[in-house]
């Protein structure tokens, strides 16, 4: 018998249908951001968030990201948002300062505003490690939003 068996536990809900997603895209890297973006919202689809319950912003690079997030966060009108773009390593420590920057201001934003945002920033060496994985980083940034808005929703019910 596992110690957990009469422990209440919540279920992966992939259900999107009655969700608000936001978008914010870096146009920086933009043929992989546009990859990202198209296996992003092919997902939220699949899982039922309808095409007007998405919105789209887009934003120069990585490090702008966190601040319309942030607004969007605040906005009251989203169940989850979702970051896309690429950074992809130079020549010099600039990738390093974007990469971690703006991963911290991602999750800053969701620690404060308690809205959950799956990061979708591919951080890679090169172009084409970007464009492997664009496709499977998109798609997974959306179902990562969807559970967790449905993990907030029920967690949300509890306090109440």
């Amino acid at each position: 018998m596992a110690y957990y068996d009469n422990i209440i536990e919540y279920e992966t809900d992939l259900n999107g249908s009655e969700l608000r997603i936001g978008i914010v895209m870096s146009r920086f890297n933009i043929d992989v951001g546009e990859g990202l973006l198209s296996a992003c919202t092919e997902e939220l689809i699949k899982y039922g968030v309808q095409a007007s319950n998405i919105v789209l912003t887009s934003v120069p690079g990585a490090l702008e990201i966190p601040l319309v997030l942030q607004k969007m966060a605040l906005s009251d009108q989203f169940d989850a948002l979702i970051a896309l773009g690429a950074v992809i390593r130079g020549d010099t420590y600039h990738f390093e300062i974007v990469s971690n920057e703006s991963a911290r201001g991602i999750t800053t934003v969701q620690l404060d505003t308690e809205i959950p945002i799956a990061n979708g920033i591919l951080t890679t060496e090169n172009d084409d490690q970007a464009i492997a994985r664009m496709s499977q980083k998109g798609a997974e940034s959306a179902r990562a939003a969807i559970e967790m808005a449905n993990l907030q929703i029920k967690l949300d019910e509890i306090e109440q």
